[in-house]
């Protein structure tokens, strides 16, 4: 009788024991960063999409893993066909930035064209309804970002399109980064007086870093903000993730790549010796984590 009692105990230890196994071996963890190669994004629909208007969600809205992007609302590549036109849209919570990174076309931009080129960017604000379109022979590529403007201090419309061109903002040191990294300062927010654009509520800082071959931008953390990196041209070593010493998570970065890191992630880059660099990228709040006059 005792001998079946103690039978009975461990059967049931041994259901316990393996349940809380279970349990545990399909709990998922947040990440720290995300990686995308643009190259292999699959486009998927999206509400801008149309015959001639693809889209590729990296992070955020369309993407399969959108836990850890909180006020971002989507960044994505769109590539308009020839002579293609993507469909209107307009969200009453979400500024936008477009990045041209090839071709020439317009942003229909409320009852306004705004011719773009490479490497040309604007800032459209919630509310502007607008639409990318592409009337060259060849196709055009735009990186399309969007920021949750929701519980953030509603700024003014501007009373003309935001525009600027990359290659027109000219590099500078910033403080507390190596010389081997040269700034564009494209955009920031509203109170910003050093970047081209000063415009964004949820988006802190655009910025395009060239860096030396050889050179870097120091591994580093935001406790506020979230950030995206997205290689354009060159190769190094991409630095995510965190771990006791800072800087642990040295990944292999080429042209294409693109991260999403969420704050309080480490985040840096190394370029190739020999090889010079150019990474857009951007930085945005955190919702709930505004300070006022902050050092971006």
């Amino acid at each position: 009788m005792v001998s079946r009692k103690v039978s009975t105990v461990l059967a049931v230890l041994a259901t316990l024991v393996s349940a809380t196994s279970g349990t545990a071996a399909d709990r998922t963890i947040d990440p720290t960063f995300l990686y995308r190669d643009t190259a292999t994004v699959a486009e998927k629909p999206s509400d801008i999409t149309t015959a001639t208007c693809h889209y590729k969600p990296l992070f955020g809205q369309g993407d399969s893993e959108t836990s850890i992007v909180v006020g971002v609302a989507r960044y994505g590549e769109a590539l308009i066909d020839p002579h293609g036109t993507c469909a209107t849209v307009q969200y009453p919570e979400e500024d936008q930035v477009y990045v041209v990174l090839s071709g020439h076309g317009a942003a229909k931009y409320g009852e306004q064209d705004v011719p773009l080129r490479t490497e040309d960017y604007l800032y459209i604000p919630s509310t502007v309804t607008h639409r990318l379109e592409n009337s060259s022979s060849a196709p055009m590529t735009v990186v399309v970002m969007g920021f949750r403007t929701k519980g953030f201090e509603k700024a003014p419309i501007p009373p003309h399109p935001l525009k600027a061109n990359i290659e027109g903002v000219p590099t500078r040191y910033v403080g507390g980064h190596p010389e081997s990294t040269h700034f564009r300062l494209l955009m920031g927010d509203v109170d910003s007086k050093r970047d081209r654009i000063a415009a964004g509520r949820v988006l802190t800082s655009l910025f395009l870093m060239e860096i030396d071959p050889g050179g870097t931008n120091f591994p580093h953390h935001h406790e506020r903000e979230e950030e995206i990196y997205l290689v354009l041209s060159g190769h190094g070593t991409m630095v995510a993730g965190g771990g006791m010493d800072g800087i642990a998570g040295r990944h292999p970065a080429k042209a294409g790549d693109a991260y999403f890191f969420r704050l309080n992630a480490t985040v840096g880059y190394y370029s190739a010796p020999g090889v010079k660099s150019r990474l857009l990228c951007v930085r945005s709040w955190y919702p709930g984590m505004v300070l006022k006059g902050m050092q971006h």
